[in-house]
């Protein structure tokens, strides 16, 4: 006769499956599923415990989906494995399901981990597959509060698609990234991560791409705080404000970016009626409590830095003035390349267009290339040659030489001055 008694999970039971769940985390590899996941499943009918007296020594939780159970769980207490416990409460867990109409059964988990023996002992076989996975890291109760917000997870692999501007990169890669991504191994070196930094620079360089760079290379949630976009508040500017930073508490992590913040942050001219004093002011009281959070960072943009309010760029307030300036050969011609067409792109001079397009921006290369696109699709369509023409390396140096760079010499002078005079990495 049996040693336990196998029953129904009741919600008394929910310590001791956590304390089952432990002894079972004899392995160092990740389980398949979490400990919340399996709480959440043990309520659903299809969870049972084994009792020896009135301790828990073994759980099964499993979770129906359509025409399928899923094993989440098959634990057991480490004094009573090799004992046929784990079949027992596997057995008892088929009966249920066949009584459902449930006849296909399936359980994931890591090489090693207790409850292998049992699933062989009970006729499970293995299935050579690949397992991918993904945690999206944003907690359940986080994702309302981030769509009011307007915020949202970016997608993977923005960082690495940020093809030259080495410089800029290994910036904020090791002043920004580095701290943030490892925490306690930078508290050890007396290293606090950052929690507010300003990237300047001409229009157009990429700001707005490396803030939201840096949230896809942390995973964590990007909430973009638009001036205009809290301008049509019916409380004002300065309450919105206030009242957005107040709900980006509720985020356990976060990469807040302020765009053009000049709007809100200009040099005060002294006059205490000024509407945008007054939101200038709730700034600087916003920014030191930020300060004070952990598992986020402000980081803000501007093309004028020279027009911010000296009080906002003092130490204390932002770790980091980064310069973000104009693509580099590298990057121009890794943004070249990506507007170029897929017919006739072997026979263009993409080393020429680098050299043609020094001074241009991201969104100037773009222009300039579907310029130079539509110029030779017109072409070939009226000409009767849309089958066999392309767009030639000529069309894209017309284009260039059509296109107004954004960047003006003297726009590039005054940042060359700033960098001088105010950036601070």
């Amino acid at each position: 006769m049996a040693q336990w008694q196998i029953r129904e999970f009741h919600a008394d039971d929910l310590d001791q499956v956590v304390r089952v769940w432990e002894e079972t985390r004899d392995t160092d590899a990740a389980p398949a599923h979490g400990l919340n996941e399996i709480l959440h499943a043990c309520p659903e009918g299809l969870s049972f415990v084994a009792l020896v007296q009135e301790t828990v020594v073994g759980v099964v939780v499993a979770r129906a989906i359509s025409d399928r159970a899923h094993v989440l769980m098959l634990g057991l207490a480490k004094s009573w494995r090799g004992q046929g416990l784990g079949s027992a409460l596997l057995a008892e867990l088929e009966k249920r399901l066949l009584a459902r109409g449930l006849f296909h059964i399936s359980a994931l988990l890591p090489a090693g981990e207790t409850g292998a023996k049992a699933y062989r002992n009970s006729g499970y076989e293995t299935r050579d597959l690949a397992y991918f996975e993904r945690t999206i890291p944003l907690q359940p109760q986080e994702a309302a509060r981030l769509t009011d917000l307007g915020g949202r997870i970016l997608p993977k692999g923005l960082w690495d698609q940020l093809a030259g501007m080495r410089e800029e990169k290994e910036i904020i890669e090791r002043r920004l990234v580095l701290p943030l991504a490892k925490p306690e191994v930078a508290e050890n070196f007396g290293v606090r991560p950052p929690r507010a930094v300003v990237l300047f620079g001409p229009p157009g360089t990429g700001k707005t791409t490396f803030a939201k760079a840096v949230a896809s290379r942390l995973a964590w949630p990007f909430v973009e705080v638009s001036p205009s976009r809290l301008a049509a508040d019916p409380a004002g500017l300065a309450s919105a404000l206030r009242q957005t930073f107040h709900e980006i508490q509720d985020l356990e992590h976060a990469v807040v970016f302020i765009d053009e913040v000049e709007e809100i942050a200009a040099h005060r001219t002294g006059e205490a009626s000024s509407r945008m004093q007054g939101v200038t002011n709730e700034l600087l009281k916003i920014i030191p409590a930020f300060r004070e959070q952990n598992g986020r960072i402000l980081i803000c943009a501007t093309n004028f830095i020279r027009s911010l309010d000296k009080a906002f760029l003092r130490h204390g307030r932002f770790d980091y003035l980064i310069p973000i300036g104009l693509p580099d050969a590298e990057a121009r011609r890794a943004i070249w390349r990506r507007y170029l067409p897929p017919v006739g792109v072997e026979a263009i001079d993409v080393d020429l267009l680098v050299d043609s397009s020094e001074r241009f921006t991201p969104a100037d290369i773009e222009f300039a290339a579907r310029k130079a696109s539509q110029r030779a699709f017109e072409a070939a369509v009226y000409s009767g040659t849309e089958d066999s023409a392309a767009v030639a390396t000529d069309d894209y140096l017309i284009a260039i030489k059509e296109t107004r760079a954004t960047v003006t010499p003297a726009v590039l002078d005054d940042f060359s001055e700033d960098i001088a005079a105010i950036a601070r990495t």
